[in-house]
């Protein structure tokens, strides 16, 4: 639905159809925490949940996993004790709107201060006003009655007041079994589809170490030497990246030199341009989100690289890789390999992909975790003669090219369900649709 069409959601409801504001029809419990709580008060054994908001946003509440807190501090707060029934809001931060209902409360438990608690009164079904602040409708009150500078919020007195639809309650239990039926079998599909996603992922990357260990057709094998493979054809050999690539790393020029900055026509590859890596699609780098000068250049420790240079994602996000179209320069936030002629830029890429999930290993560092210089020098690959790795890329572009059509149609399909489960849910809830013709 648009905005607008949102914002008229409730201008013709059905006959017999009413707009109440929340307050109205429900006990609003939000508060701010409790007072002086701190986080050595946590308790391991005993004592009772207290839910966050990581602990609702599934599609069942996870009371497992969830901090707890003494029995003496939980019968502290008794107005924010939990019921069978209550439907739960998170009003702060980024994460306002994540909507979920107790329906199951396998122990007395309670919520942090990021959580409202919604009781609904006698009048109003609480599996109906769950499926009414999921909606799109409600999810735009909630973004226009948040309020803050910083960190946003929904303040107890603005959810009072956000108007919802209140038909009666026969009509009210209807469409909330409606919706419990028909989302249920929606998310199946997308449950599925996500099911078959990781599965063409896993096959993908199967597909790319074994072509990359093993070539394009079945060879002698002999003991690689490699951690990450235990063996390669007998013809190939196994190489420190070095002997066949020249190892380049980046630079960011002074931010303090407002000239470095200005004039700028260098394409600059940073971590802002990771994201076109994640997927595994792409090879050749796209536009950068950056650029500096030649004066920026020269006053740095970056250099511009040739096109054909392999990028290599180090700190941050690691393992990540592609190939430079266009002569460009990187931050220091990636390794760069200029190949020799005994080496493919492309063939690299694929290596590079299949030892993903090794380069995990090679990380060092407690918070900011990066592959080192010394680690990264000594990486080893294995090297099929030239023409073999011609063979390699050339199957591997069409076997994974057909994977990815896959996926994206697979996506593609989540996409289409979610948006149709979002607009049946409003539909229900508004009376635009009639449950019992449906």
């Amino acid at each position: 639905m648009s905005s607008s069409d949102l914002d008229g959601a409730l201008d013709a409801l059905p006959r017999g159809w009413e707009v109440r504001q929340i307050g109205r029809q429900a006990w609003v419990r939000a508060r701010l925490g409790w007072k002086g709580l701190t986080a050595d008060e946590y308790v391991d054994d005993g004592g009772h949940p207290m839910l966050a908001t990581p602990n609702i946003k599934g599609v069942e509440i996870d009371f497992k996993s969830a901090n707890r807190i003494s029995s003496q501090r939980f019968e502290e707060s008794p107005e924010i004790q939990l019921a069978r029934g209550d439907v739960l809001l998170t009003k702060d931060g980024s994460t306002i709107g994540t909507v979920n209902m107790i329906r199951h409360l396998p122990e007395p438990a309670t919520v942090n201060g990021s959580i409202a608690v919604i009781s609904p009164r006698e009048n109003l079904d609480g599996r109906f006003l769950y499926w009414v602040l999921v909606s799109e409708y409600a999810q735009s009150m909630f973004d226009r009655f948040r309020e803050g500078m910083g960190v946003p919020h929904l303040f107890q007195r603005d959810i009072n007041r956000i108007p919802i639809p209140a038909p009666p309650s026969s009509t009210q239990r209807r469409i909330a079994d409606y919706l419990d039926r028909e989302t249920a079998q929606i998310d199946t599909l997308i449950s599925k589809q996500e099911q078959l996603i990781a599965r063409l992922r896993e096959r993908k990357q199967s597909t790319i170490l074994r072509m990359t260990t093993r070539g394009t057709d079945s060879q002698a094998l002999k003991d690689s030497t490699l951690e990450w493979i235990d063996q390669v054809p007998a013809s190939w050999d196994v190489v420190n990246i070095r002997r066949v690539a020249e190892m380049k790393t980046g630079h960011t020029p002074s931010r303090t030199v407002d000239a470095y900055w200005e004039n700028t026509t260098i394409p600059w590859f940073t971590l802002a341009d990771v994201w076109q890596l994640r997927d595994g699609t792409r090879t050749y780098l796209g536009e950068t989100a950056n650029s500096i000068s030649e004066l920026g250049l020269a006053n740095s420790a970056a250099e511009l690289l040739p096109a054909g240079t392999v990028v290599l994602s180090r700190t941050a996000s690691v393992g990540f890789t592609g190939i430079m179209p266009t002569p460009m320069a990187t931050s220091q936030d990636f390794w760069n390999w200029v190949c020799s002629p005994a080496l493919l830029p492309d063939y690299l890429v694929y290596v590079f992909r299949a030892m993903h999930d090794h380069f995990r290993s090679l990380m060092i560092g407690s918070t900011h975790k990066t592959i080192y210089q010394p680690v990264a020098a000594a990486i080893r690959i294995p090297l099929p003669p030239t023409d073999e790795q011609r063979r390699i890329v050339a199957q591997l572009d069409e076997q994974t090219a057909k994977i990815d059509t896959l996926i994206a149609k697979a996506e593609r399909f989540i996409v289409l369900a979610k948006e149709r489960r979002a607009a049946l849910i409003t539909a229900a809830v508004t009376g635009q649709l009639d449950v019992t013709a449906a």
